[in-house]
């Protein structure tokens, strides 16, 4: 994501993606108010739901951690100049990794059968990722294109194996049977009162903690390796970095993979620490809401973290919010994410030149 240089880099990553945040929170306030709802005593309610009580923080934890692996997800392909839109598919087909290490060897102890799950996870998630990623690279074929195209396969193809092959005998809903629980993902509740501490009962578990080291190697991997230099640089003008001699469709290539990788963690997150089965409408959405964090992010590990949490606490929020007020559905939850998501991704540039005349006239005073 190219960075305005007419502005201060501050500027840049924290008032620029507050004011398009802002702007989205006023349409949807606009949108609210004409369906004859108070704003202000909505967002009120949706703060309190997302953080105003013990329960409500472990949910909304609980999906800023899939938000935090897809946001990633979508940065690291940014990093290397690609639009990877594909992290729902590529968390669908993680899923399907998921589910046949815990079908199949869910009778292995926990410290052998979860640690399978996560490298089936990242595998599948991987190996969907890589054929996009070797068509734009040997091929030439536009990567938003067939990520896109990769997403409806993937639908299409987790529906015929799990209504045709992997559906529980005798049951009429299309999902498999519930994983044996030393497959589960330790919850968090859980691993405190080991410590003599009581937290509510929520679907937030151990894979927050992996998400965080997420964050912590997506860092180090991307600012502080050369492999990261050279992606950075391929992101930036891959004609300069061919001409350095650097292997720039190799780059994409791993790029990609690191990028379905990540987007599999997300299914870890849902099926062994939530749902423990897998059905037809696990992913929700989560691939691309992280596009949204990535963009609100700026494609930034710390940023990421933040919009993640925004984004769940949104969801949290809204669910709450709907509960109090029926007319605000979860689609119109769904409406202010679409909003941050046009605010900061193809609006992201509306208040640059603003806030570009202000700081000018600053600098003269």
């Amino acid at each position: 994501m190219s960075q305005p240089s007419n502005l201060p880099r501050w500027a840049t990553l924290w008032l620029l993606p507050a004011l398009n945040l802002l702007a989205a929170l006023l349409v949807s306030g606009l949108v609210i108010s004409l369906i004859g709802e108070d704003p202000v005593e909505c967002l009120k309610l949706m703060v309190h739901g997302a953080f105003g009580y013990p329960e409500g923080i472990g949910y909304t934890l609980f999906y800023t951690t899939s938000f935090i692996f897809t946001g990633l997800s979508v940065a690291v392909a940014f990093h290397a100049g690609l639009f990877n839109i594909g992290s729902e598919g590529q968390m669908y087909l993680a899923g399907l990794g998921v589910s046949l290490v815990c079908l199949n060897l869910d009778f292995l102890p926990p410290w052998l059968v979860i640690p399978l799950a996560l490298l089936a996870a990242m595998a599948f998630g991987a190996a969907w990722a890589f054929i996009p990623g070797y068509l734009q690279a040997r091929r030439g074929s536009h990567i938003v294109v067939t990520t896109i195209m990769f997403n409806f396969i993937a639908s299409a193809l987790m529906t015929w194996l799990v209504v045709d092959k992997l559906i529980m005998p005798g049951s009429q809903t299309p999902a498999t049977r519930v994983f044996a629980q030393n497959a589960w993902v330790p919850m968090l509740h859980e691993l405190a009162a080991r410590f003599g501490i009581t937290l509510p009962q929520t679907p937030l578990n151990a894979t927050f903690f992996l998400a965080l080291l997420m964050l912590v190697l997506f860092y180090l991997m991307v600012w502080r390796s050369r492999w990261g230099y050279q992606l950075r640089t391929v992101g930036l003008n891959d004609k300069a970095a061919r001409y350095a001699g650097m292997p720039v469709s190799n780059i994409i290539i791993i790029a990609m993979c690191i990028s379905g990788a990540l987007a599999g963690l997300a299914a870890v997150n849902e099926l062994l620490g939530s749902t423990h089965r897998m059905n037809l409408a696990f992913t929700n959405g989560i691939g691309f809401v992280g596009i949204a964090v990535a963009l609100m992010g700026r494609n930034h590990p710390f940023g990421i973290l933040l919009s993640a949490l925004l984004f769940g606490a949104l969801t949290q929020g809204g669910l709450d919010l709907s509960f109090e007020k029926p007319v605000i559905t979860r689609e119109m939850i769904i409406l202010t994410q679409g909003l941050i998501i046009l605010f900061c991704g193809a609006l992201e540039n509306l208040f640059q030149t603003p806030l570009a005349l202000a700081f000018r006239q600053m600098s003269k005073r």
